[in-house]
């Protein structure tokens, strides 16, 4: 059962506007105070952690229930993947990666302040609040292997460049061990969309063949078939990532797509209608 969409609390505001603070910092060229830069971060991601969690639960809405739409859901997949490169960044220096990363969580959250969802009074299962994790958790590997990937085309078109040479990756590692971790993460995110759509479909009462549910499932198909053409064709370079940028938007459209739709689009048509 939906409520109506309210506005995010003080405390919300208050924790994301910190956030968008420090990622902002983060976002600054600095060789001289790069441990300043990467405190920035940190403090971003424990506020933007903050602002998710008070958002989420309705802290101070007035509500009781859980909230969630489009706009938190881009800005959790962020923060589980600004969380991967916190745990790598403490074998290898990512500057570059750790910019863009950085303004790309201010983006999120400030997304997330704008358009905060809808609240959910009432849950269909006691199971669908561990159904709405696994699918973000899912989002956030798929994110990080998205990275993982963008990061290994671009050190492949460097060696191109350099006629055979081979020059250091983004991430300061050989090409074929950041391959090797791109589908890891490919796999333990397959098997946790796995299981959020097992969990969908086993306790959803009645199961619809939404938007959701169509583009989910053909993501599914997607990934699928990269981890099997990767296993018995040995995929590799653009055609893997052809493959994986394929699943993860249409995993994209599944919910952040079709609640992007619901909650602006169509809010906007119909709010125009009744201006007429």
């Amino acid at each position: 059962m939906l409520t109506a969409s309210l506005g995010p609390s003080f405390l919300t505001l208050a924790a994301g506007g910190i956030a968008l603070l420090a990622y902002a910092l983060a976002t600054l060229r600095s060789e001289r105070a790069l441990r300043a830069l990467r405190w920035a971060l940190a403090v971003g991601w424990v506020a933007h952690a903050l602002a998710l969690v008070l958002d989420t639960a309705g802290l101070g809405s007035g509500v009781e229930g859980a909230r969630f739409g489009f706009a938190p859901a881009l800005s959790a997949t962020l923060w589980l993947v600004l969380a991967v490169y916190a745990i790598e960044s403490r074998f290898v220096p990512l500057p570059g990666v750790q910019r863009w990363l950085a303004a790309l969580g201010a983006l999120a959250v400030a997304l997330m302040l704008v358009f905060p969802g809808e609240m959910r009074a009432h849950a269909d299962s006691p199971w669908m609040p561990l159904h709405w994790v696994l699918g973000i958790a899912s989002y956030g590997l798929f994110g990080a292997a998205v990275l993982h990937a963008g990061l290994l085309s671009h050190a492949e078109r460097q060696m191109r460049l350099r006629r055979g040479a081979l020059p250091p990756t983004p991430l300061g590692m050989p090409l074929l061990r950041l391959e090797k971790l791109t589908f890891r993460f490919v796999a333990a995110g397959f098997v946790v969309l796995s299981a959020a759509l097992v969990l969908g479909w086993w306790f959803a009462d009645p199961w619809r063949w939404d938007h959701k549910t169509v583009f989910s499932i053909l993501a599914w198909g997607v990934f699928a078939g990269l981890l099997a053409g990767r296993r018995a064709l040995g995929w590799r370079g653009r055609k893997a990532t052809r493959w994986l940028y394929t699943g993860a938007g249409l995993l994209l459209l599944a919910y952040a797509g079709s609640r992007f739709v619901i909650e602006v689009l169509l809010r906007r048509a119909a709010s125009a209608g009744a201006a007429w």
